[in-house]
Protein backbone atom coordinates (compact mmCIF):
# COMPACT_ATOMS: atom_id res chain seq x y z
CA UNK A 1 0.00 0.00 0.00
CA UNK A 2 1.11 3.44 -0.28
CA UNK A 3 0.64 5.86 2.87
CA UNK A 4 -0.16 9.84 2.03
CA UNK A 5 0.04 11.60 4.83
CA UNK A 6 -3.39 13.78 5.65
CA UNK A 7 -1.01 16.52 7.09
CA UNK A 8 1.00 17.61 3.84
CA UNK A 9 0.28 21.12 2.92
CA UNK A 10 -2.25 21.97 0.17
CA UNK A 11 -1.07 22.54 -3.20
CA UNK A 12 -1.68 26.74 -2.94
CA UNK A 13 0.25 26.51 0.66
CA UNK A 14 3.12 24.50 -1.26
CA UNK A 15 3.06 26.70 -4.14
CA UNK A 16 3.61 30.16 -2.07
CA UNK A 17 6.73 28.30 -0.45
CA UNK A 18 8.17 28.01 -4.46
CA UNK A 19 11.13 30.65 -5.02
CA UNK A 20 11.10 30.45 -8.67
CA UNK A 21 13.52 33.84 -8.98
CA UNK A 22 16.91 32.01 -7.80
CA UNK A 23 18.21 28.06 -8.66
CA UNK A 24 17.14 25.57 -6.57
CA UNK A 25 19.42 22.34 -6.42
CA UNK A 26 16.77 19.85 -6.52
CA UNK A 27 15.43 21.60 -9.96
CA UNK A 28 18.92 21.77 -10.93
CA UNK A 29 20.05 17.97 -10.54
CA UNK A 30 16.42 17.50 -12.21
CA UNK A 31 17.45 19.48 -15.29
CA UNK A 32 21.16 18.18 -15.32
CA UNK A 33 19.27 14.13 -15.35
CA UNK A 34 16.90 14.88 -17.86
CA UNK A 35 13.71 15.39 -15.81
CA UNK A 36 11.44 18.33 -16.44
CA UNK A 37 11.17 19.82 -13.22
CA UNK A 38 12.73 22.96 -13.41
CA UNK A 39 12.45 26.85 -14.08
CA UNK A 40 14.37 29.20 -16.60
CA UNK A 41 16.67 30.15 -14.09
CA UNK A 42 17.74 26.44 -13.09
CA UNK A 43 17.96 25.62 -17.12
CA UNK A 44 19.80 29.48 -17.22
CA UNK A 45 22.57 27.95 -14.13
CA UNK A 46 22.95 25.16 -15.83
CA UNK A 47 23.80 26.11 -19.40
CA UNK A 48 26.48 28.55 -18.16
CA UNK A 49 27.96 25.72 -15.63
CA UNK A 50 27.98 22.99 -18.82
CA UNK A 51 30.30 25.46 -19.88
CA UNK A 52 32.58 25.70 -16.96
CA UNK A 53 32.34 21.91 -16.26
CA UNK A 54 30.19 19.34 -18.47
CA UNK A 55 31.49 16.97 -16.48
CA UNK A 56 29.05 17.55 -13.96
CA UNK A 57 25.92 16.05 -16.28
CA UNK A 58 28.47 12.94 -15.66
CA UNK A 59 28.06 13.23 -12.02
CA UNK A 60 24.55 13.98 -11.81
CA UNK A 61 23.76 10.84 -14.19
CA UNK A 62 26.08 8.18 -12.43
CA UNK A 63 25.13 9.28 -9.15
CA UNK A 64 21.93 7.94 -10.37
CA UNK A 65 22.81 4.75 -11.53
CA UNK A 66 25.18 4.51 -8.36
CA UNK A 67 21.53 4.53 -6.53
CA UNK A 68 20.58 1.99 -8.06
CA UNK A 69 23.08 -0.59 -7.72
CA UNK A 70 23.77 0.47 -4.05
CA UNK A 71 20.05 -0.20 -3.38
CA UNK A 72 19.81 -3.53 -5.70
CA UNK A 73 23.08 -4.66 -3.39
CA UNK A 74 21.20 -4.34 0.24
CA UNK A 75 18.02 -5.80 -1.15
CA UNK A 76 19.56 -8.98 -3.03
CA UNK A 77 22.57 -9.88 -1.12
CA UNK A 78 22.70 -7.85 2.54
CA UNK A 79 18.46 -8.90 2.61
CA UNK A 80 17.64 -5.19 3.75
CA UNK A 81 13.59 -4.66 3.59
CA UNK A 82 13.64 -0.86 4.36
CA UNK A 83 14.87 2.10 3.47
CA UNK A 84 15.53 5.83 4.84
CA UNK A 85 16.10 8.17 1.89
CA UNK A 86 16.97 11.70 3.27
CA UNK A 87 17.39 14.04 0.73
CA UNK A 88 15.08 12.87 -1.65
CA UNK A 89 15.23 15.36 -4.18
CA UNK A 90 12.56 15.25 -6.98
CA UNK A 91 10.88 12.07 -8.08
CA UNK A 92 12.61 11.01 -11.43
CA UNK A 93 12.96 7.41 -13.09
CA UNK A 94 13.69 4.29 -10.98
CA UNK A 95 13.54 5.99 -7.62
CA UNK A 96 14.86 4.08 -4.04
CA UNK A 97 11.08 2.59 -4.39
CA UNK A 98 11.07 1.86 -7.34
CA UNK A 99 14.54 -0.42 -6.93
CA UNK A 100 14.07 -1.72 -3.88
CA UNK A 101 10.76 -3.00 -4.26
CA UNK A 102 11.61 -4.38 -7.96
CA UNK A 103 13.47 -6.76 -6.09
CA UNK A 104 12.02 -7.19 -3.41
CA UNK A 105 8.03 -5.95 -3.67
CA UNK A 106 7.55 -5.91 0.62
CA UNK A 107 10.00 -3.18 0.71
CA UNK A 108 9.41 -0.43 2.92
CA UNK A 109 10.75 3.06 2.30
CA UNK A 110 10.47 6.51 3.79
CA UNK A 111 11.79 9.49 2.27
CA UNK A 112 12.50 13.38 3.82
CA UNK A 113 13.17 16.05 2.17
CA UNK A 114 11.93 19.86 3.19
CA UNK A 115 12.06 21.17 0.16
CA UNK A 116 8.33 22.13 -0.72
CA UNK A 117 8.79 21.51 -4.47
CA UNK A 118 9.97 18.38 -3.52
CA UNK A 119 6.79 18.14 -0.96
CA UNK A 120 4.61 18.65 -4.31
CA UNK A 121 5.93 15.99 -6.23
CA UNK A 122 5.42 13.90 -3.00
CA UNK A 123 2.79 12.02 -4.56
CA UNK A 124 4.55 10.62 -6.66
CA UNK A 125 7.05 9.45 -4.16
CA UNK A 126 3.77 7.70 -2.50
CA UNK A 127 3.47 4.68 -4.72
CA UNK A 128 3.70 1.30 -3.19
CA UNK A 129 3.50 -2.63 -4.33
CA UNK A 130 0.36 -3.74 -2.57
CA UNK A 131 3.22 -5.69 -0.20
CA UNK A 132 5.02 -2.88 0.82
CA UNK A 133 4.82 0.72 2.04
CA UNK A 134 6.18 4.15 0.77
CA UNK A 135 5.87 7.12 3.19
CA UNK A 136 7.29 10.64 3.03
CA UNK A 137 8.03 13.20 5.48
CA UNK A 138 8.29 16.60 5.13
CA UNK A 139 11.51 17.02 8.07
CA UNK A 140 14.97 18.44 8.56
CA UNK A 141 18.09 17.42 8.12
CA UNK A 142 19.36 19.38 11.08
CA UNK A 143 17.12 16.94 13.36
CA UNK A 144 17.78 13.21 13.08
CA UNK A 145 15.77 12.42 16.25
CA UNK A 146 12.82 13.83 14.76
CA UNK A 147 13.24 12.34 11.27
CA UNK A 148 13.92 8.61 12.93
CA UNK A 149 10.74 9.19 15.33
CA UNK A 150 8.68 10.07 12.65
CA UNK A 151 10.12 7.05 10.53
CA UNK A 152 9.14 5.00 12.98
CA UNK A 153 5.79 5.23 12.03
CA UNK A 154 6.16 3.31 8.95
CA UNK A 155 9.67 1.58 9.57
CA UNK A 156 10.63 -0.96 12.12
CA UNK A 157 13.78 0.45 13.72
CA UNK A 158 14.67 -2.45 15.61
CA UNK A 159 15.62 -4.14 12.00
CA UNK A 160 18.25 -3.14 10.09
CA UNK A 161 17.66 -0.02 7.89
CA UNK A 162 19.46 1.38 4.27
CA UNK A 163 20.69 4.94 5.24
CA UNK A 164 20.42 6.61 1.66
CA UNK A 165 21.85 10.52 2.23
CA UNK A 166 22.85 10.98 -1.72
CA UNK A 167 23.67 14.41 -3.04
CA UNK A 168 22.73 15.98 -0.04
CA UNK A 169 25.52 16.26 2.82
CA UNK A 170 27.31 19.07 0.51
CA UNK A 171 24.47 21.33 1.53
CA UNK A 172 26.34 21.21 5.20
CA UNK A 173 29.22 23.49 5.37
CA UNK A 174 30.74 22.29 8.14
CA UNK A 175 31.93 18.92 7.63
CA UNK A 176 31.48 18.35 11.62
CA UNK A 177 28.40 19.00 11.50
CA UNK A 178 27.95 16.74 8.66
CA UNK A 179 29.39 14.45 10.44
CA UNK A 180 27.79 14.89 13.59
CA UNK A 181 24.22 14.65 11.62
CA UNK A 182 25.27 11.16 10.01
CA UNK A 183 26.97 9.62 13.74
CA UNK A 184 23.25 10.53 15.17
CA UNK A 185 21.22 9.05 12.28
CA UNK A 186 23.14 6.17 12.21
CA UNK A 187 22.70 5.64 16.49
CA UNK A 188 18.80 5.39 15.81
CA UNK A 189 19.31 2.43 13.70
CA UNK A 190 20.13 -1.29 15.17
CA UNK A 191 23.12 -3.54 14.13
CA UNK A 192 23.39 -4.64 10.05
CA UNK A 193 21.70 -0.99 9.60
CA UNK A 194 23.87 0.28 6.22
CA UNK A 195 24.48 3.82 5.19
CA UNK A 196 24.89 4.74 1.53
CA UNK A 197 26.43 8.04 0.60
CA UNK A 198 27.62 10.06 -2.33
CA UNK A 199 28.69 13.48 -2.87
CA UNK A 200 30.51 15.35 -5.40
CA UNK A 201 34.06 15.65 -4.76
CA UNK A 202 36.90 18.06 -4.97
CA UNK A 203 38.84 16.47 -7.09
CA UNK A 204 39.12 18.50 -10.25
CA UNK A 205 39.75 22.43 -11.13
CA UNK A 206 36.49 21.58 -13.53
CA UNK A 207 34.34 20.55 -10.11
CA UNK A 208 35.98 23.09 -8.24
CA UNK A 209 34.91 25.72 -10.30
CA UNK A 210 31.39 24.70 -10.92
CA UNK A 211 31.03 24.44 -7.14
CA UNK A 212 31.81 28.00 -7.07
CA UNK A 213 29.46 29.25 -10.50
CA UNK A 214 26.25 27.72 -8.58
CA UNK A 215 27.62 29.16 -5.21
CA UNK A 216 27.28 32.52 -6.42
CA UNK A 217 24.20 31.79 -8.40
CA UNK A 218 22.05 32.96 -5.60
CA UNK A 219 21.25 29.16 -4.67
CA UNK A 220 21.68 27.29 -1.16
CA UNK A 221 25.58 26.29 -1.20
CA UNK A 222 26.72 23.08 -2.00
CA UNK A 223 30.49 22.54 -0.73
CA UNK A 224 32.46 20.23 -2.51
CA UNK A 225 34.87 18.11 -0.36
CA UNK A 226 37.89 16.29 -0.72
CA UNK A 227 37.69 11.84 -1.15
CA UNK A 228 39.22 11.71 3.07
CA UNK A 229 36.11 13.47 4.17
CA UNK A 230 33.22 11.76 2.18
CA UNK A 231 35.21 8.67 3.67
CA UNK A 232 35.32 10.09 7.66
CA UNK A 233 31.48 9.94 7.35
CA UNK A 234 31.59 6.10 6.94
CA UNK A 235 33.61 6.06 10.52
CA UNK A 236 32.78 3.03 12.90
CA UNK A 237 31.16 1.26 9.95
CA UNK A 238 32.58 -1.75 8.26
CA UNK A 239 32.61 -0.99 4.36
CA UNK A 240 31.16 -3.01 1.99
CA UNK A 241 33.82 -3.78 -1.02
CA UNK A 242 35.61 -1.60 -2.60
CA UNK A 243 35.31 1.06 -0.15
CA UNK A 244 35.08 4.48 -1.01
CA UNK A 245 35.34 5.19 -4.85
CA UNK A 246 34.13 7.13 -7.72
CA UNK A 247 30.70 6.31 -7.98
CA UNK A 248 30.87 4.65 -11.59
CA UNK A 249 33.43 1.85 -10.21
CA UNK A 250 31.20 0.85 -7.02
CA UNK A 251 30.71 -2.41 -8.09
CA UNK A 252 29.84 -1.40 -11.63
CA UNK A 253 27.14 -4.08 -13.57
CA UNK A 254 26.89 -4.52 -17.05
CA UNK A 255 26.27 -0.85 -17.54
CA UNK A 256 29.99 -0.04 -17.75
CA UNK A 257 30.87 3.22 -18.36
CA UNK A 258 28.79 4.53 -15.72
CA UNK A 259 25.59 3.13 -17.08
CA UNK A 260 25.45 3.98 -20.64
CA UNK A 261 26.75 1.06 -22.46
CA UNK A 262 30.18 -1.69 -22.28
CA UNK A 263 33.66 0.01 -21.28
CA UNK A 264 35.71 0.80 -18.39
CA UNK A 265 33.09 3.34 -16.12
CA UNK A 266 33.83 7.18 -16.37
CA UNK A 267 36.24 9.07 -14.28
CA UNK A 268 33.58 11.31 -12.47
CA UNK A 269 34.26 14.22 -9.93
CA UNK A 270 31.41 12.10 -7.26
CA UNK A 271 32.19 9.61 -4.90
CA UNK A 272 30.58 7.41 -2.50
CA UNK A 273 30.26 3.78 -0.57
CA UNK A 274 28.14 1.94 1.52
CA UNK A 275 28.27 0.68 5.50
CA UNK A 276 27.59 -1.33 7.41
CA UNK A 277 26.44 -0.90 11.21
CA UNK A 278 28.20 -3.75 13.46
Amino acid sequence: MSDHDPSLESSAAIRARIDTSTPHSARFWNYFVGGKDHYDVDREVGEQIKEIFPGLVDVAVTSRHFLGRAVRHLVLERGIRQFLDIGTGLPTADNTHDVAQRAAPETRIVYVDNDPLVLAHARALLTSTPEGRTDYLDADLYDPEAILKAAGATLDLSRPVGLMILNTLGHVADHAVASALVTRLMAGLPSGSYLTICDSTATSPGMIAASDAYNRSGAVPYYVRPVDEIAALFQGLELVEPGITQVTRWRPEHEGAGGAGAGEPLDVDAYGGVGRKP
